[in-house]
């Protein structure tokens, strides 16, 4: 198969946003937002990547409602917040480089024309735009609060499809997490006061089989405290979607990160 190469121009041109953003970058809060799948921002180099909006507005491309409910918390928690601004298609900044879904060539049935067979130089292009300069965005918003104070609780955001292989998926809010129980143990106490709500812990995908590359690199690595919430997709694109589950989520965190014992470094 031939290899879809680049002509070596700069894979974001001035018209195209940077790679990241950052919202409330002076917040208090010793606490990290981070949403990896914020947007299906495809560069205009790229062509949309052979897709139509149709496709770039699914789930393949992006976490539809993650941003709204970030930028709400970002808000009310004062706290920093790093988003995404392309497509987890173009390249995916929640996997580690090289993973087989990094750049996938099909995802959840459809293929992707602009990945396939792609050459090294094109690979390297993306990893350069967009995935380096994401995650030292984050490096740094948590290197600023650690120099200044505690070590920061770490928060990501994330969302799901209602159903998956024609398997239907219940659960309105999950927690994601591994070893550290610091942040989920309470944070699921709190919304499964919530008889309203059904609850996952782990689900749909289980943070301990390295679904969450990003939470694990900046906060499991350093001992940070941190958990990965998952809401799906069809609650946060409901009308006021958004806005409830960044309340409910909200109501639930400020108990949470009331407690000081947990803002220090300690490796499960």
């Amino acid at each position: 198969m031939e290899q879809h190469s680049t002509n070596g121009a700069p894979l974001l041109a001035p018209g195209d946003p940077p790679p990241f953003e950052i919202v409330n970058p002076d917040g208090a809060a010793p606490v990290v937002l981070i949403c990896d799948h914020a947007a299906n921002k495809v560069p205009d180099a790229l062509d949309g990547l052979g897709l139509s909006e149709s496709e770039l507005d699914r789930h393949i491309a992006w976490d539809a409602g993650a941003a709204g409910v970030t930028r709400i918390l970002a808000e009310r928690l004062d706290a920093p917040a790093v988003l995404s601004t392309y497509s987890r298609l173009v390249i995916d900044c929640n996997r580690k480089l090289g993973h087989e879904i990094s750049i996938p060539e099909i995802s959840d049935g459809t293929e992707i024309p602009a990945n396939l067979a792609l050459a090294p130089a094109e690979v390297a292009r993306r990893t350069d735009a967009i995935f380096h300069p994401y995650h030292h965005a984050i490096e740094n918003v948590i290197g600023d609060i650690q120099a200044r104070g505690p070590a920061p609780a770490i928060i990501g955001i994330h969302s799901f499809t209602p159903e998956m292989d024609g398997v239907a998926r219940p659960w309105h809010i999950s927690v994601l997490w591994d070893r550290d129980p610091r942040i989920p143990a309470p944070l699921l106490a709190a919304l499964r006061a919530n008889a309203d709500l059904v609850v996952g812990d782990n689900q749909p995908y289980s943070g301990s089989q390295h679904y969450g590359y990003t939470t694990e690199v900046h906060a499991t690595a350093g001992g940070l405290p941190n958990a990965l919430v998952e809401i799906r997709e069809d609650q946060l694109r409901a009308t006021g979607g958004e806005e409830r589950y960044a309340a409910i989520l909200g109501d639930a965190l400020e108990g949470v990160l009331e407690n000081k014992d947990l803002y220090r470094c300690e490796i499960f």
